[in-house]
């Protein structure tokens, strides 16, 4: 099985295809500013569940943000998971510059 993914900007989501399908396997939702992305949605079509469609949309979208610079913040709890156990990836995680004081 082949997982191919593409940005539709205008959809503000990565889609997932596979086989070559016209049929869209999954999505990714996303917010994207000049310097940051966030990805808040992340939604796998039953039947494709367990066969890697949401492992290739999430690492297909970090390979972007990482080529466009871009920082990440994952409030999508699959993003969050699937950052958790690939560290290769958490040095795209947004950090905060904000200084609370009290």
């Amino acid at each position: 099985m082949t997982v191919e993914v593409g940005d539709v900007p205008e959809a503000k989501r990565y889609e997932a295809r596979v086989d070559g399908e016209s049929k869209v396997a999954g999505v990714a939702e996303y917010i994207r500013t000049a310097e940051l992305v966030a990805f808040v949605h992340t939604e796998v079509e039953a039947e494709y569940e367990g066969a890697g469609v949401g492992s290739a949309l999430v690492r297909a979208a970090l390979d972007e943000a990482r080529a466009a610079n871009l920082r990440v913040l994952a409030t999508c709890p699959f993003f969050a998971g699937w950052i958790s156990r690939h560290p290769e990836y958490r040095d795209l995680l947004y950090q905060t510059r904000s200084k609370v004081s009290d």
